[in-house]
């Protein structure tokens, strides 16, 4: 067995252009949002469980309307706000956890962010993450520690929010369920509101914070007391 340590990771590469500073940035990328690394959101739902129960969600094109509302209206505006906040130098982490904790409209929701917020820190000690609060929201330890390795804000506002909606697409495919070629299907047909969503975040401030997806709020409320559950949220 090879008993050398792994060496850290390099910095981005400042003498091999632009593809080797893009090549690297992606690669990080790959890996934070990949559905491998163990933040444990394959155990949240964001509320789509109990859409799925009541029949809000009943097939491709009623999951495509709840995630863009979500996406645009909702928690992934939210989300991408804080990212942003939080990717940009001399931000304070601790206030924005702080605010992010706060706006969550239900219990399960403020979970299902500090959980996959503080398992994104631990598993991403391999790129030394910045001092963060020890229970940390997602979108804060994500934009902190892209910010911190100089990854494009954009970029990684688009990508955040893709895989967002990718996973609560996986669950919408064992819940309806629905089949692996319709969820791609859904997935495809929400990169424009991706691209809006990160587009529309670039300029907002922390004032602007709030939203308006009441429903996928209150599915998130009532799925604390659903009867039969397989999601954490």
């Amino acid at each position: 067995m090879d008993r050398h340590p792994l060496p850290p990771p390099s910095p981005l590469p400042q003498g091999e252009g632009e593809y080797g500073v893009r090549c690297q940035a992606l690669l990080r990328l790959l890996a934070w949002l990949s559905p491998a690394f163990p933040t444990g959101a394959y155990a949240y739902s964001h509320g789509v469980e109990w859409a799925v129960e009541c029949g809000d969600i009943a097939d491709g094109d009623t999951l495509h309307v709840w995630l863009r509302d979500v996406l645009i209206h909702g928690s992934g505006r939210n989300d991408a706000i804080l990212l942003r906040h939080a990717h940009r130098a001399g931000s304070d982490h601790a206030a924005l956890n702080d605010l992010a904790a706060a706006i969550a409209p239900s219990r399960e929701r403020r979970a299902e962010s500090l959980d996959q917020g503080t398992a994104f820190v631990a598993a991403a000690a391999a790129w030394h993450p910045p001092d963060l609060p020890e229970r940390v929201a997602y979108p804060v330890a994500v934009g902190a520690l892209a910010g911190r390795h100089g990854l494009d804000e954009d970029i990684t506002t688009a990508a955040y929010l893709q895989a967002f909606a990718a996973n609560l697409i996986s669950a919408a495919v064992r819940l309806v369920p629905l089949g692996q070629n319709t969820g791609l299907r859904v997935l495809a047909a929400l990169e424009p509101t991706i691209m809006r969503a990160a587009a529309d975040s670039r300029a907002a401030t922390l004032d602007d914070l709030g939203g308006c997806a009441f429903r996928s709020d209150l599915a998130a409320m009532h799925h604390e007391t659903q009867y039969t559950r397989l999601f954490r949220s």
